[in-house]
């Protein structure tokens, strides 16, 4: 696998990708830094990886999920989740790192996928 961080969502509401969805990606530390903004496409994925081999870094990560304003802008009203964050650590640099979100507007799920 080679080495990337690359995210996708899924709306389980409508059995879709969650086209539009903003999600920020932070860097953690003393002094947290956001360091790249990006909005899913059609099929729920970034258009290019969050990380590629060349900017791969070890450290502690959090990816937001703008989760309410996705929902608010179907005119579903999702009154329970904001932003999800999920936070990682990539401790290889010369390995794949993939964070799917699974959403409704009541619950989420995530894991490291392939």
């Amino acid at each position: 696998m080679p080495a990337k961080l690359s995210t996708h969502v899924l709306d389980l509401s409508t059995g879709r990708p969650a086209e539009g969805m903003t999600i920020e990606l932070w860097r953690l530390g003393a002094a947290p830094a956001l360091l790249k903004t990006v909005v899913t496409n059609e099929d729920g994925r970034t258009d290019e990886n969050l990380f590629d081999a060349a900017s791969m870094a070890e450290g502690s990560f959090e990816l937001i999920f703008q989760v309410r304003a996705y929902f608010a802008g179907r005119g579903v009203a999702c009154p329970f989740l904001d932003r999800v964050p999920v936070r990682f650590d990539i401790f290889d640099v010369s390995a794949g790192y993939h964070v799917p979100l699974l959403v409704t507007p009541w619950s989420y799920s995530t894991y490291r996928g392939s």
